[in-house]
């Protein structure tokens, strides 16, 4: 899935415009949520995401939720988060 990102981003993106209005792009965020939480479930998030990413919304930062649901958004959540005013710093790449 990983892969199929990273082909996207050289081949598409790349030769297009920036105009994503969320940070990171939609394309990094995908990549960020598969590799913390899998295919199965970073690629629900990364569906969620991109369906968030239409021409009303606002846009903003918009991280990879620190613990897995699919309602994080939601204050009910046991693992809302409230949208970030600074983006995380980036822990796509552990030490091991």
């Amino acid at each position: 899935m990983v892969r199929g990102v990273r082909w996207y981003q050289r081949h598409i993106s790349a030769n297009t415009p920036p105009c994503c209005k969320y940070y990171p792009s939609c394309s990094n965020y995908a990549i960020q949520a598969v590799e913390r939480y899998g295919a199965f479930r970073g690629g629900l998030l990364a569906v969620l995401r991109l369906l968030r990413c239409r021409p009303w919304s606002r846009g903003g930062i918009d991280d990879v939720p620190q613990r897995y649901s699919l309602f994080y958004r939601f204050s009910w959540s046991k693992a809302h988060e409230e949208p970030r005013l600074t983006p995380l710093a980036s822990d796509t790449k552990e030490t091991a």
